[in-house]
């Protein structure tokens, strides 16, 4: 499965209004595995930036100027998202922005350039409910390392959201998930992944490992506000 996480910087707050998109970031995934194709554009907005804005994100006008508009960069962007699933935070704002610059050209929505569209605010707040679900929060809560971000960037935030959506949907992940990817499509099951022919050595936890073990299932119950699937299965 292909999946583009995807911020931007804009010049103000309202796209209703005639804000403009000034930064595009798109970080690709495969199979959940960060691929290393990213895309990236500043734009010219042709138009003032908001003093709260760029205390956010630090672009200027300025800097803007020589850049390249929205026109520019249009056809490279939609080729890179087209039929992928998007994920982003607080996705209505980002997509508000992107649907006003293509009716801008005369295009369609951006919206039905892709496959679909996760928007990881709401899945935070399911998931953490009454915290706070910013992605620095995020970061924090799920101990991605954002202390290189100073100011708002739409490539360094595309690539975190990765790392915290990941983070998020870690119990999707399978251990033998390899010897899948040559398989037929979903109806290839993991029951059929044969590995009896493999010698493997069992590492057992020292006692010091197991309270290690321990004290993160708590941690991790606490944060679920007791609700981890762990704590009401019974133990074999």
């Amino acid at each position: 499965m292909r999946q583009i996480v995807l911020d931007t910087e804009t010049t103000g707050l309202n796209a209703a209004t005639g804000d403009r998109l000034i930064e595009i970031g798109c970080v690709e995934m495969v199979n959940r595995r960060l691929t290393g194709r990213n895309l990236h554009f500043y734009v010219n907005p042709e138009r003032e930036i908001d003093e709260g804005a760029i205390a956010v994100h630090g672009l200027t006008l300025e800097f803007l100027s020589d850049k390249p508009r929205f026109a520019e960069v249009v056809e490279p962007i939609r080729e890179f998202v087209r039929d992928a699933e998007l994920i982003i935070h607080n996705a209505s704002f980002d997509l508000g922005f992107l649907d006003m610059e293509f009716q801008l050209l005369g295009l369609p929505p951006f919206r039905e350039h892709v496959g679909g569209v996760i928007d990881t605010l709401k899945e935070a707040r399911q998931m953490f409910p009454g915290k706070r679900n910013s992605l620095d929060a995020l970061c924090d809560r799920l101990g991605v390392s954002n202390a290189h971000r100073t100011l708002h960037g739409a490539l360094l935030d595309a690539e975190l959201l990765a790392e915290v959506y990941l983070a998020m949907t870690r119990g999707q992940d399978s251990l033998v998930i390899d010897a899948l990817d040559d398989g037929d499509g979903p109806g290839h099951a993991v029951a059929s992944a044969d590995l009896s022919a493999l010698d493997l050595p069992v590492l057992r936890a020292s006692e010091e490992e197991v309270a290690a073990h321990a004290a993160v299932l708590k941690e991790l119950d606490k944060a679920s506000g007791g609700k981890t699937v762990w704590q009401e299965v019974p133990a074999a």
